[in-house]
């Protein structure tokens, strides 16, 4: 990375010989006791040849007092010199230090964001003015905040070291790399126009190598990367600018599925603003009480009764009206406040169902980042015994694909939240891949069979006999009263 900083930005050759210049003092003063020693020994030594030779019996006082004073000197200023000489080494190396601390990321070696931005700018200056272009790559870890709080973040930093690793192995010599945030990078690097396929393929190879598995700790983890591209054809095209764009295309990425990689395209704009409008609005929100609690209707099929309500929450936005929360919730959660939006909206729904008839239940929907949250179990009693609401009228909902994904976690949780009265159900059994033999494990209290399997039961005979299958489970649980 550093021959990559030198060929990039002249600052850090022009900073690296400051203070080396030679002491003007020390070498006028040495100059001169170099000449006055010249001097002297000229008359000093015929005198010695003179006084060898029995010519003369003594030396005049005054010149050889002036040679020892002479000698002195030059025995002085060689110290000295010496002495400027380690001083001016140290003060190099301790500016080439802290020059190098100041520009790099110290987890990675990689440049920071200041300097990423500043090497940019100017291989943007060059490279423009030969006819080709500079790309910039946003790489975006996905579910990297997932490995973070299940293994520490000793693992995350091991892992960081991974991923950056094997972006570099996959650059070329000319290439930039930054670490811009948390687990975000940004590679910078100069390509042909006619031929942007070159970039892809960079794209695509980062790609696959950040979603090999790494072993942290005797843990296998995997992450997966988003990337977004943009490109400069002119100078007066920034660094930041470029970094803008890339990141607007890796969120976009990130949105149609995750592990792959989308060039800026100028309509994503308008989804630039609309996020930046979406992430604004929540943080006003929130404090407001806009993000509200709407209610879905549970029927019991047998008996046509209504049983409870689900909820579904809501933003009553001024600025964009009712709003769904597959919206807002995926920004939410990005942006850190996931976790106080579900507490608002929980708070007010506890208060509502207060009011309602005793024999009805409250049932909310569990979300990923809940899950990942070992004190989610505490938060949610806590919050019961605040609202003083039974425990017993709580149902909370776990989607299959999280029972299919953590189905420890979701195990941990169930057992938690049973113990203290709240009912468990699992939503959407048939959507993901979970095995049955992990629902006999879960002392689920109820399993919602997925539409899609009811509907093709007289269709497809799979789809009947998982249904049976789980009906015969329920059965069991029924008659050992679990």
């Amino acid at each position: 990375m550093q021959a990559t900083l030198l060929n990039w930005s002249g600052l850090h050759r022009r900073r690296s010989w400051r203070g080396r210049k030679p002491d003007s003092a020390t070498l006028v003063i040495a100059g001169a006791a170099a000449i006055l020693f010249l001097a002297l020994t000229s008359q000093i030594a015929p005198a010695l040849v003179r006084l060898a030779a029995g010519q003369t019996k003594a030396f005049d006082t005054l010149v050889v007092n002036a040679f020892l004073l002479n000698l002195l000197f030059l025995v002085l200023g060689w110290r000295r010199f010496r002495g400027l000489r380690q001083e001016i080494s140290e003060r190099t190396a301790s500016e080439r230090e802290a020059r190098l601390l100041a520009e790099t990321d110290p987890l990675t070696g990689f440049h920071n964001r200041r300097s990423f931005n500043l090497n940019a700018d100017a291989m943007i200056r060059d490279i423009i003015q030969t006819g080709d272009a500079v790309g910039v790559l946003m790489i975006d870890l996905d579910n990297f905040k997932q490995v973070n709080d299940y293994n520490g973040h000793s693992a995350g930093d091991r892992l960081l070291r991974e991923c950056a690793r094997r972006i570099l192995a996959d650059l070329p010599a000319e290439a930039i790399a930054g670490r811009i945030g948390g687990d975000e990078f940004a590679i910078a690097l100069p390509f042909d126009p006619d031929h942007p396929e070159a970039v892809d393929e960079l794209a695509s190879t980062i790609a696959r190598a950040v979603a090999e598995s790494s072993c942290i700790n005797s843990v296998t983890v995997e992450v997966t990367a988003s990337i977004g591209l943009a490109k400069a054809t002119s100078a007066t095209t920034s660094a930041q600018a470029l970094l803008e764009m890339a990141d607007v295309a890796m969120y976009h990425a990130k949105r149609q599925g995750r592990n792959q990689f989308t060039w800026f395209e100028p309509s994503m704009a308008h989804e630039m603003r609309f996020r930046a409008d979406l992430e604004a609005g929540i943080r006003q929100g929130i404090p407001r009480g806009e993000f509200v609690p709407f209610y879905d209707q549970q029927i019991d099929i047998r008996t046509g009764e209504l049983v409870g309500f689900a909820v579904l929450f809501r933003w009553d936005s001024p600025q964009f009206g009712i709003t769904a929360a597959d919206v807002f919730l995926p920004v939410a959660e990005d942006i850190g406040l996931i976790a106080e939006l579900c507490r608002s909206v929980i708070g007010q729904a506890l208060e509502d169902a207060k009011g309602w008839d005793s024999g009805l239940t409250l049932s909310i929907r569990l979300l990923p980042t809940q899950l990942r949250d070992p004190g989610f179990a505490g938060k949610l009693l806590h919050m019961l015994e605040q609202a003083q609401f039974p425990a017993h009228r709580l149902e909370v909902e776990v989607p299959d694909a999280l029972l299919h994904s953590t189905p420890g976690l979701v195990h941990a949780l169930a057992i938690g939240l049973r113990q203290k009265g709240v009912r468990i159900s699992l939503d959407d059994f048939g959507t993901s891949y979970s095995a049955i033999d992990q629902l006999d494990k879960i002392p689920f209290d109820r399993i919602k069979i997925d539409r899609s399997l009811v509907s093709k039961l007289l269709e497809q005979k799979d789809s009947a006999a998982i249904v049976q299958a789980v009906a015969a489970l329920g059965g069991r649980r029924r008659a050992r009263g679990n």
